[in-house]
């Protein structure tokens, strides 16, 4: 594969993320609440992982019982409370925020990493901290005036998004020696949806959900901002640096962001477009200073 190519199935990849915001407002107007899209979105992508696994490539569905918890840790603790967080922001305020709040992961990674495995806080990480602090602070109205229309829900789930958001990377960094980073990925979606299938509550709602209008969003949600995403992201990956591909995947926030505006009629204005021109910033920094393979970020999923 040349890099081109490389470099442009990781753009569609990132891209694909992006769109996320698509599906799950449909599936609002549907009538499901954001726990409810949490289990769509775990138990159909288990789903199809699993398949495409089991069929193609059934050795990465191979793991050891006591690697479990760690799998349990990115399933359950980060890809379902993660979801339910960004879900719930988009519900509260709208997709553009969201997604820049999101952005507050890699503050929390660099944060986590440092008090679990002892990496430094070099200059451009701190440098980087402050941005991503300073540009949600903008992107909420919490500056400059000190006034925001945003509720404290929608502040708070945001800023709680990206914190389990980056618990991904730290669940996923005890067993990213061991296993290809699809069979994390797949685990940790098994894991959510053996929560999600009870607890979900889409039991109450089958015949909606088996509405062929809403099964074509759920399966949508599934396929093209999850599984098609992460197989396009990882196929890029495998041929450039994972530095680069953490930049280029910053291409995601923008994609977000320009759906929210153009489709859903989000505003930002002068200031919030500041804050957004620094947590993008703040990602491209960390990016820079990773020069070796690691876990997908749980936006991937």
């Amino acid at each position: 594969m040349t890099r081109s190519k490389a470099y442009l199935l990781t753009l569609l990849g990132a891209s694909l993320w992006g769109t996320i915001g698509l599906f799950v407002e449909y599936l609002y107007q549907a009538g499901f609440t954001p726990w409810e899209t949490v289990a769509i979105r775990a138990v159909f992508s288990a789903v199809f992982i699993v398949f495409i696994l089991a069929v193609k490539f059934p050795g990465y569905l191979k793991i050891k019982m006591k690697d479990l918890p760690f799998f349990m840790g990115t399933g359950i603790v980060s890809i379902v409370f993660f979801n339910y967080c960004y879900f719930l922001v988009i519900q509260e305020a709208s997709l553009s925020l969201a997604v820049v709040l999101l952005y507050t992961g890699p503050l929390f990674v660099t944060v986590l990493s440092r008090l679990l495995f002892k990496e430094w806080l070099t200059p451009r990480k701190l440098l980087a901290l402050g941005f991503t602090i300073t540009g949600c602070a903008f992107a909420v109205g919490l500056l400059p005036g000190f006034q925001t229309t945003v509720t404290t829900l929608a502040i708070a789930a945001g800023v709680a998004s990206g914190f389990f958001y980056a618990l991904y990377s730290i669940f996923g960094k005890y067993v990213s020696r061991t296993y290809h980073s699809i069979t994390i990925t797949a685990y940790s979606f098994i894991c959510a949806s053996l929560l999600m299938i009870p607890a979900g509550g889409l039991a109450a709602k089958s015949s909606l959900l088996f509405q062929p209008q809403v099964l074509l969003f759920a399966f949508g949600l599934a396929i093209v901002p999850t599984v098609l995403a992460y197989i396009l992201y990882t196929l890029g990956l495998t041929h450039i640096e994972s530095s680069r591909a953490s930049i280029l995947s910053t291409v995601e926030p923008v994609v977000a962001i320009i759906i929210g505006v153009a489709v859903f009629g989000d505003r930002l204005d002068g200031w919030q477009t500041l804050g957004v021109l620094l947590v993008l910033s703040s990602v491209l920094l960390v990016a820079e200073t990773k020069k070796t393979n690691t876990v997908l970020p749980a936006d991937s999923l």
